[in-house]
């Protein structure tokens, strides 16, 4: 099975991901909802960094770090350099801290200094505000980011014609990856009987709000 299709049913088998009507941010009514806040153990955190290292080494970008915006990309980005070792890619990583500090080691920075080709690790991206801040925070540490990774990208129309996911990459030039896609969850569902009410569901939510 493709490693995207067993991300699926592993949120699924984790309630991260649901089924149902639950209303969006932006106030539509959606059939599914993706909480990757719901990775909350020890076990189900390990798993998500591998299905993370395997969309990296499948993407092919060229890496030097690796980044996590605080607060959900701190365990993220540390658990994925862990499964990137593990894979025979040992990279290091860094993260921010919100508030800078003036003691110590001082500024807002934690682990290795920005430095080279820098791919920022991400859980979703629904506004972009996230990604914005950490492609600041990169490039004024004269370092280039790289890319984005997140868990889940919903293919969704943002304000525009276009989905947060191709704004960030359209403003920046840089690719966002992600280890499943809307397109990925609708192939699992069409081989999945026992799911044909949130198929139809899904495939009426993507023609109204989804982008190609």
């Amino acid at each position: 099975m493709d490693f995207r299709q067993e991300f699926i049913e592993f949120a699924l088998a984790q309630n991260v991901l649901r089924f149902g009507e639950f209303k969006t941010k932006a106030g539509r009514l959606s059939p599914y909802f993706f909480n990757a806040g719901l990775f909350n153990d020890g076990a189900s955190l390990d798993r998500l960094s591998q299905f993370y290292a395997k969309a990296i080494l499948e993407s092919g970008i060229a890496i030097d770090m690796l980044y996590g915006p605080a607060y959900k990309g701190i365990p993220l980005v540390s658990v994925t350099a862990l499964a990137l070792a593990r894979a025979g890619r040992n990279l290091p990583f860094a993260f921010n801290r919100k508030e800078a500090k003036d003691h110590g080691e001082g500024g807002n920075i934690i682990g290795t200094p920005l430095a080279g080709r820098v791919l920022i690790i991400d859980d979703v991206i629904s506004a972009g505000t996230s990604v914005r801040e950490s492609v600041e925070i990169i490039r004024n540490a004269g370092a280039t980011p790289c890319g984005v990774v997140i868990a889940l990208d919903r293919m969704e129309r943002g304000t525009g014609k276009l989905s947060a996911v191709q704004e960030v990459a359209q403003d920046y030039g840089i690719p966002v990856v992600a280890v499943a896609t809307l397109a990925d969850l609708m192939a699992f569902l069409k081989q999945r009987p026992d799911f044909a009410a949130y198929e139809q569901a899904v495939a009426r939510y993507r023609q109204e709000y989804g982008v190609a």
